[in-house]
């Protein structure tokens, strides 16, 4: 079966909805990292409040938050392939992703690494020194058999992954140019009416009680082979659907049974509390029927320019490489005054999200930060042409 060609770019209309859902996603991501400074689970800092309280309500995002970004981001880079040939869009995205990633390692993540040896590890050193031990690649902090591991890419691990994935993409294009599409084509046929919400949900809970065991999510990018099998699927996902673009309505017109059905699993895991395989399902059914909710109601919704899209989506990617530190600093400096967490949490959110915009207005002025937080480079205004001036009177 041949399959139709594809529209010109330029007749190809943009999906808002996938814009406004990047930037909801990332603001989730802000919102939820903020949480984790007060609940029990591992993190850099931890609030003297740290409790239970919260993780039910943390735990109705934290299944599918990042599978939401990596699904964005693959449809993003199919809608890249109409506009740019796969290698040189591999280049594109290499500069887009890597050079991030490295100025966040030598620069911006220090900072949280430092507050994270002074509190859990008592460190009394000066940052100066401590630096010295960061690019030394110093072993030495370690407690209860966990060591903190230097350097270190802490929150920005998302992009070698989606760096990773895209170059998989880009390069299996590249040598099968039909291939996305076919690969898009097959999964409209297969996600039709309830196979929508059956056979992925299926597939995630079948990674998450073979693989998950087996192979704890590291985050280090080697031997991460449940965060990959999960990720880099969602990622090929997205990216077929935007490639074939037959999904999308069927995701919309599914919205509301898969956010009843998201519900039904939150409310099953925290009063439940399900385990082996029953909770391997649980989250499964969680982590997609939200997906599909999350895509039904922002096409249904969100699919519409506005006045801050554009700004807000060229933001999304600084503050992103930006907001953890500013987090964790501005929670180390908040601890002193003992503020409630119901007060302090939304303090310490705001204060994140209106810092990490300010340095996002910052960097999008001087040329040569852009490159280094993920915006390409500023195009050369136009000169003004003079135009002539009439004569003065005789």
């Amino acid at each position: 079966m041949s399959l139709p060609p594809p529209r010109p770019a330029a007749e190809a209309p943009r999906l808002f909805f996938l814009d406004w859902l990047r930037i909801v996603a990332f603001g989730v991501l802000v919102a939820y990292h903020t949480g984790m400074y007060y609940v029990t689970w591992p993190f850099h800092l931890k609030s003297p409040w740290a409790s239970h309280a919260l993780e039910p309500w943390m735990k109705l995002t934290e299944p599918w938050r990042m599978s939401l970004i990596f699904m964005v981001s693959g449809a993003a880079t199919a809608l890249m392939l109409r506009r740019a040939p796969p290698l040189p869009l591999l280049r594109q995205r290499s500069r887009r992703l890597l050079l991030p990633l490295l100025a966040g390692v030598l620069v911006v993540v220090p900072p949280q690494a430092y507050l994270e040896a002074m509190q859990k590890f008592g460190y009394a050193g000066s940052y100066a020194d401590f630096l010295a031990l960061y690019f030394s690649g110093y072993g030495g902090f370690c407690q209860a058999g966990r060591c903190l591991i230097l350097p270190t890419w802490n929150h920005l691990w998302f992009l070698p992954y989606l760096w990773l994935y895209t170059a998989l993409l880009l390069g299996a294009v590249a040598l099968w140019p039909a291939g996305l599409r076919r690969v898009g084509a097959g999964l409209a046929r297969v996600l039709a009416g309830g196979g929508l919400l059956a056979w992925p949900a299926a597939l995630l809970f079948w990674m998450r009680w073979q693989l998950s065991p087996r192979f704890p999510v590291t985050y280090a990018l080697v031997g991460d082979w449940f965060s990959h099998a999960m990720y880099g699927a969602l990622f090929l996902t997205g990216a077929a659907w935007a490639a074939d673009g037959r999904v999308w309505p069927r995701l919309e017109r599914w919205r509301a049974i898969g956010l009843t059905l998201a519900l039904a699993a939150w409310a099953a895991l925290v009063l439940g509390q399900p385990r082996g395989w029953a909770g391997h399902a649980v989250l499964a059914l969680l982590q997609w029927n939200a997906l599909v909710a999350a895509f039904g109601y922002a096409r249904r919704y969100l699919n519409r320019d506005g006045a801050w899209r554009t700004r807000l989506n060229e933001a999304v990617f600084p503050v992103y490489v930006l907001h953890q530190t500013i987090l964790l600093i501005a929670a180390w400096r908040l601890r002193p005054l003992g503020l409630p967490p119901a007060l302090e949490g939304p303090l310490l959110l705001a204060v994140t999200l209106v810092l990490g915009y300010a340095g996002y207005e910052g960097i999008r002025r001087v040329s040569a930060l852009r490159p280094w937080f993920g915006l390409a480079r500023a195009t050369p205004a136009q000169p003004r042409v003079a135009l002539p001036q009439p004569l003065p009177p005789p």
